[in-house]
């Protein structure tokens, strides 16, 4: 099934009038054990994902599959408690769904986290890394099939697909704030399984810091209707092969949890000057 522009209109109309007409400015995604933060945005209107025509559940562990919507920081935003990937068997096209319906609704920025394994043998547990640019060998893209022209063009840039202004932004707020970032750029997986050794390797070769079976399609959406794009990842654990011991999912989860109070300080004191 390929959605037409139709769909994701009444996508728009179903939270708009869910939330008493909210018109947010930016979309927020939250990737694994980053959640909490939706429980800091004010007047808050929550919408399960199951409730909004087009939208898949997250069945992903610690995503909570909802829409919040209200104000942080002074800005209105939409926040993506939990996020959709493909390797629940969803496409790219059902990933990046929420991104298009969230232009709809006037969004012009999105800021998308994860939780990410560290490739790079400079990075720690518990980094933040601050997203450059990103590298999709395998798994689709959203724009497959016929190109909705009310989006964006068939063809498109990626150059900057994640923004300078934003991450130059992100660096300033970071040394106000205390919080230290790193630099990089995301290595794209589809999952479910951990890369192998051999795999990690490779992506060290071919210029991947970050491994991670998120993002990707939903910043390739964004880039495709104009909106600016913050990429953030929280190491959550070494890749494979550069420790030596096997990667525990809950393991990722928790570090998510127990790291992440200092990404959402980043992310309050960016979102002001967004």
């Amino acid at each position: 099934m390929q959605y037409k522009y139709e769909d994701y209109l009444r996508s728009a109309q179903y939270i708009r009038e869910a939330s008493g007409g909210f018109e947010p400015e930016i979309l927020l995604i939250l990737g694994s054990g980053l959640g909490a933060l939706a429980d800091c945005v004010a007047d808050a209107a929550s919408v399960p994902y199951e409730d909004i025509p087009g939208f898949c559940p997250s069945t992903a562990p610690g995503h909570s599959s909802r829409l919040v919507l209200g104000e942080l920081e002074g800005r209105r935003v939409a926040v993506m408690q939990g996020r959709m990937h493909c390797y629940e068997g969803y496409t790219a096209e059902q990933t990046a769904y929420p991104v298009r319906t969230a232009r709809l609704l006037g969004a012009g920025v999105m800021v998308v986290t994860n939780a990410a394994g560290g490739i790079n043998l400079d990075y720690r547990v518990g980094d933040i890394v601050l997203l450059s640019d990103h590298i999709r060998l395998m798994g689709d893209s959203p724009s497959i099939g016929t190109n909705i022209k009310e989006f964006g063009p068939r063809f498109y840039d990626m150059t900057y697909a994640y923004s300078p202004r934003l991450r130059q932004l992100a660096r300033e707020q970071a040394e106000k704030t205390g919080v230290a970032v790193r630099e990089g750029v995301y290595f794209y997986f589809p999952g479910p399984q951990y890369e192998t050794p051999a795999e990690i390797r490779a992506a060290r070769v071919l210029g991947g810091d970050l491994a991670g079976m998120s993002t990707v399609p939903e910043v390739t959406a964004a880039n495709h209707c104009g909106m600016e794009v913050l990429g953030l990842s929280l190491v959550t654990n070494m890749a494979a092969g550069v420790m030596d011991k096997r990667i525990d999912g809950a393991e990722v989860v928790q570090e998510g949890n127990r790291a992440g109070r200092r990404l959402e300080t980043l992310l309050r004191a960016c979102l002001p000057h967004m």
